[in-house]
């Protein structure tokens, strides 16, 4: 397997990695993109179990609908837990899995990089 990089950099980018023949992005951006998936992992990898209801109060402007079928899809990746109690009315409570915690330090430095921006930005 041969590394290519990204040919004449400017002088504040690095060259971008590039495997010979793979890149993940067009999948991780399936697996974890679109508006609502990275704040309901955030949600619940930072804050734990939450309820189908404190999860849709947490996330402004979001649909009972939308957080479904977004739920729904990270389950089927393997990135959301769901447990249902049988109970009346149901009770049903979402974690995420050992595989989303895994994205905790992605999250987190996608956090320090905003706030170094932020900082950048307010120099200018």
């Amino acid at each position: 397997m041969t590394t290519k990089t990204k040919s004449k950099p400017t002088t504040n980018e690095r060259p971008i990695p590039v495997v010979q023949g793979f890149c993940p992005m067009p999948d991780i951006a399936v697996l974890i993109g679109g508006k609502w998936k990275l704040i309901i992992l955030q949600i619940l990898i930072f804050q734990g179990m939450q309820r189908f209801n404190e999860l849709r109060r947490q996330i402004s402007g979001i649909t009972q609908t939308m957080l479904t079928n977004q739920l729904r899809a990270l389950e089927s990746d393997g990135l959301v837990n769901r447990k249902v109690y049988a109970e009346v009315p149901p009770r049903v409570e979402y974690t995420a899995t050992p595989r989303a915690l895994t994205l905790e330090k992605t999250f987190l430095a996608m956090h320090d990089w905003w706030v170094a921006d932020e900082k950048r930005i307010a120099k200018k």
